[in-house]
């Protein structure tokens, strides 16, 4: 229902990473058109070594388990995204604040993480219009798959 709370996680980034974000877009036409149409950075510099091997492994995202336990989130649903980005949902932002975020998603398993944001966008909205019990089974025996294959990015 639109409640912001706050998104348990590891850091894996350098301290005052939006400062590094907002400065690496100002020097770098190509990180700032990277960050507009992804919402990420392929090879992130703000990430640290040990943060590499936090998000590789997905240890990264354990601590959002905390998040499901207290209510905040669902085991499987669209991932949560911050104010700013749920902006960029425009029509479908009321139906995507309706349902409760996941740790994992159709998205995060859907045969890569390299989506841009729209890509992300339209398989949330396929999760939204067509999630069921039997989907929701297989995106957890999918997440696990990956987590043990250590394949994340």
């Amino acid at each position: 229902n639109g409640k912001i709370f706050a998104c348990w996680k590891l850091r894996t980034m350098v301290p005052d990473a939006d400062a590094a974000l907002a400065k690496l877009c100002a020097n770098s036409n190509a990180f700032a058109l990277e960050w507009q149409q992804n919402q990420k950075l392929e090879n992130d510099p703000r990430v640290t070594k040990l943060g590499r091997i936090l998000r590789k492994s997905r240890i990264d995202e354990f601590p959002q388990f905390w998040n499901v336990l207290i209510g905040d989130m669902s085991l499987v649903g669209p991932r949560p995204v911050t104010v700013p980005e749920m902006a960029r949902y425009g029509a479908i932002s009321n139906e995507r604040l309706a349902q409760r975020p996941g740790v994992t998603g159709l998205w995060q398993v859907s045969g890569t993480r390299d989506f841009n944001f729209e890509d992300r966008i339209a398989l949330d909205l396929i999760y939204l219009r067509e999630a069921t019990f039997w989907m929701d089974i297989k995106i957890v025996a999918l997440t696990i798959l990956a987590v043990f294959r250590l394949n994340g990015k």
